[in-house]
């Protein structure tokens, strides 16, 4: 991302903040296992908003294979009845970096190490429990378009044959929790 298109980003969330009704969010459910996400969502319209949101995996391995993970996905959202309350549908287009053992890598010798591309929908409600707080239970998931090399965990050199990078694409669930949010404004 070039210093232009930074700034512009850093704008919008900047005025966002400062002039619309902006939360901030922290998933209870991936804190309890030791992989943080948290976000930010602001209104658009009566009906949408905008959320980003970030995932990233604290552990440095588990069952002595790496386990880094970084995810980041900006999302529109529709309420029918108004921005923040009740039911939602949300699309997004998000990406991932990583280094861990795909699932069906998992008790191998075998690890991989890339990048992701998200494309997605998040079905989710939101519940007020005061002015200030909701409570935010959603589910989502969508295309998971994979760009990795495969390496073996003892030794570091590369298990596969690829020139460059290995590609697979599946549909997956990759994002669930209940988000405890915090109303800035």
């Amino acid at each position: 991302m070039n210093a232009k298109s930074l700034f512009l980003v850093a704008s919008f969330f900047l005025f966002s903040v400062m002039y619309s009704q902006t939360s901030l969010k922290f998933n209870t459910v991936t804190a309890l296992i030791g992989i943080p996400n948290i976000g930010l969502e602001t209104n658009l319209s009566k009906k949408f908003t905008f959320q980003v949101d970030a995932t990233a995996s604290l552990w440095k391995s588990i069952n002595n294979a790496p386990f880094k993970l970084f995810i980041l996905i900006p999302e529109v959202r529709y309420y029918p009845k108004e921005a923040t309350k009740g039911f939602f549908v949300g699309t997004h287009i998000g990406g991932a970096s990583y280094e861990f053992q795909k699932w069906n890598y998992i008790n191998t010798n075998y690890y991989q190490k890339g990048y992701s591309v998200l494309y997605g929908v998040t079905l989710g409600y939101q519940f007020e429990v005061s002015s200030k707080l909701n409570l935010e239970v959603f589910a989502g998931g969508g295309y998971n378009q994979g760009f990795y090399k495969g390496y073996i965990l003892s030794t570091g050199e590369r298990y596969d044959l690829a020139k460059d990078y290995n590609k697979s694409g599946e549909l997956i669930p990759y994002r669930a929790g209940l988000m405890l949010v915090y109303k800035l404004k």
